[in-house]
């Protein structure tokens, strides 16, 4: 769809669900995607690891620390959770760090994939929409397969995908605010006009009812790490925001009815328990 306005409940304007959720063609469970930071342990992040559902877990080389745990590194022990691992470029600032960041990351965890980050500002974090294009192109052309984290930029998340980006990860709100979705106007007209990208809301989110929108609105899957991490229940929340992602997915799949400006009767005719149209 291009032009005009954009609704979510339009149902012209809803991306054509897919019958198989997959990640640079390969099969994903869970449409919840979590980060490893800032758990208060190994054992609580494990325990929500669990309790999510998720098959895709973030690791930052820069943000985590290798040190050595009971006989083997912190990435050792995320490893051994049995999940798909997705390097990170977090705390990259230009597009050089990020693509010697992403190279090691290759080399250590044996994946091609990686979610790319370049921070344009200290403050809130935001991405840096120059570097960001820049580091795409170079590392697609070394053949990773990237999943690109930026702000919710129509131009910018379209220059992603012209450049062959598959996977793009537009934030809700800054990361780690929890504010859940702050302008859903933007990545409303997002799904409408990349209909055929992957798109993957990433940062921001607080609650689960944040998460159950956006699946709502049509977008293939959230990640997700503070609003779990720092829960006062890791695990608790984390199957939450499980539960809400295939609520919303499924409410999406099912069809939600058009909004309206005037009250409807659920009977509209006295003893006609059911709608019923007459077709010419």
């Amino acid at each position: 769809m291009r032009g005009g306005s954009v609704r979510v409940n339009d149902p012209q304007a809803r991306p054509v669900a897919k019958e198989e959720w997959q990640l640079y063609g390969e099969p994903v469970r869970s449409r919840l995607l979590l980060g490893t930071a800032r758990y208060p342990s190994l054992a609580v992040m494990a325990e929500a690891v669990a309790a999510s559902g998720t098959d895709v877990l973030t690791v930052g080389l820069r943000r985590q620390s290798p040190e050595q745990l009971g006989g083997g590194s912190i990435w050792d022990h995320i490893a051994q959770l049995g999940c798909r691992i997705l390097p990170n470029t977090a705390g990259c600032h230009t597009a050089r760090e990020a693509v010697t960041l992403a190279r090691m990351s290759r080399e250590i965890f044996d994946t091609d994939w990686i979610k790319l980050e370049v921070t344009g500002d200290d403050y809130n974090l935001q991405p840096d929409p120059y570097e960001l294009l820049e580091a795409t192109r170079d590392l697609i052309k070394a053949g990773f397969r990237v999943f690109a984290y930026t702000t919710d930029d129509l131009v910018v998340c379209s220059r992603l995908r012209d450049l062959g980006c598959e996977v793009i990860m537009p934030w809700g709100a800054p990361i780690g605010t929890g504010k859940g979705i702050t302008d859903p106007y933007a990545l409303e007209t997002l799904r409408a006009r990349l209909p055929d990208v992957t798109l993957v809301v990433d940062a921001g989110l607080g609650l689960p009812s944040h998460a159950a929108r956006v699946l709502e609105m049509g977008f293939d899957a959230v990640l997700l790490n503070t609003a779990v991490a720092r829960a006062d229940d890791p695990a608790r929340m984390a199957a939450a925001f499980g539960k809400a992602v295939a609520a919303g997915r499924l409410a999406f799949e099912a069809g939600a009815i058009a909004e309206s400006e005037t009250a409807h009767p659920s009977t509209p005719v006295v003893g006609t328990p059911f709608w019923q149209s007459e077709k010419g």
